[in-house]
């Protein structure tokens, strides 16, 4: 790592190593930011913020409108980080057990950073009747997993769905594979769209990755088959319902069992069981008029409005929770 500026140019997801290292994607910028917080201690506690965007705005001394971002939790000290959008900069804040919120001064950190290779052009194109720049989503959600970074989004070409891995630290070979599902909802299989976050996590042994696709798949990989040379397809081992976007993800274990919490736009939070998983075939059949098929859920009602979260111990999680259109940081208990 080299000390010196971070200029982040977007907003994009975050993850800690286990070494408390922070992952930040830049879909803009089409780079990972390995970042040295050097955030070693931090303040007992729950963190319990009314209103995030004015304890930001007032600890920042910042005027003007302000965008949240993504939440990470350091594994090591519970402190939480939000990047945020404000002045047309992105910053990363930290906020402790206490409730004390801080900037993290990204003008001079010790840091290192990966382009991703063949990322999308930084263009409007047509699709359809509509219009997107795929570069802002070339990184769609970022993982450290057993010593190598994943990271998903959309790259250049015909097949653009992809999911990239490198060692950690980073190192030359990255190895880069479009992936492919079958889209229940629409009854075919689709390579166009990003995989908008997913999970790494051991399913029977085996290293798999889970993910979560708008209007709402859910598809399981194995990470031994992406190994860059073919398109592979994954088992959609659940269809969770249309006309919605999947926004975070966790696994925790409780009563013995391992489950799913999946924060979503409209359809609530969703705790997956995973019993099964390892061994349920890939849906095959068009699921319409908004239905659901596959692994078994069930809505979390008392976790309504939660956009995003992260792990905080093995019995709670912290979560940005939309209030009535004001964005609270709550510490809530993991169903």
């Amino acid at each position: 790592m080299t000390l010196g500026p971070v200029e982040l140019q977007a907003i994009g997801p975050m993850a800690f190593t286990d070494s408390g290292i922070l992952l930040v994607g830049d879909p803009k910028a089409a780079t990972i930011y390995a970042i040295n917080l050097e955030d070693t201690t931090g303040e007992s506690g729950a963190p319990k913020i009314d209103d995030l965007v004015a304890a930001i705005r007032s600890s920042l001394k910042l005027t003007g409108e302000i965008e949240i971002g993504e939440l990470a939790v350091n594994p090591a000290t519970g402190n939480s980080f939000v990047s945020i959008s404000a002045g047309g900069q992105v910053h990363v804040v930290r906020i402790d057990g206490a409730d004390q919120v801080t900037k993290v001064n990204l003008d001079k950190i010790s840091h290192t950073s990966k382009a991703l290779p063949n990322a999308p052009e930084d263009r409007e194109v047509n699709q359809g009747r509509r219009s997107r720049n795929n570069r802002n989503a070339s990184i769609t959600d970022v993982a450290y997993f057993e010593g190598k970074v994943l990271v998903s989004g959309l790259s250049a070409g015909n097949a653009p769905s992809r999911v990239i891995e490198f060692p950690f630290p980073f190192a030359d070979n990255t190895i880069a594979t479009s992936v492919e599902i079958f889209h229940a909802a629409h009854g075919r299989v689709e390579n166009g769209s990003p995989i908008q976050t997913f999970l790494p996590m051991m399913v029977d042994g085996e290293p798999s990755l889970l993910a979560g696709y708008t209007c709402t798949p859910l598809v399981r990989f194995s990470v031994d088959d992406l190994g860059g040379s073919d398109t592979v397809r994954g088992t959609t081992v659940a269809e969770l319902g249309n006309r919605n976007q999947p926004l975070d993800m966790i696994v925790y274990e409780k009563d013995g069992k391992t489950s799913i919490l999946l924060s979503n736009s409209a359809r609530g939070v969703m705790k997956i069981s995973t019993d099964g998983i390892d061994s349920r075939e890939s849906l095959t059949e068009r699921v319409s008029g908004g239905g659901t098929a596959g692994q078994p859920f069930e809505t979390v009602e008392s976790l309504n409005g939660v956009k995003q979260l992260d792990k905080l111990d093995d019995s709670h999680a912290v979560a940005i929770i939309d209030n009535k259109g004001t964005l609270a940081l709550r510490t809530v208990e993991l169903p």
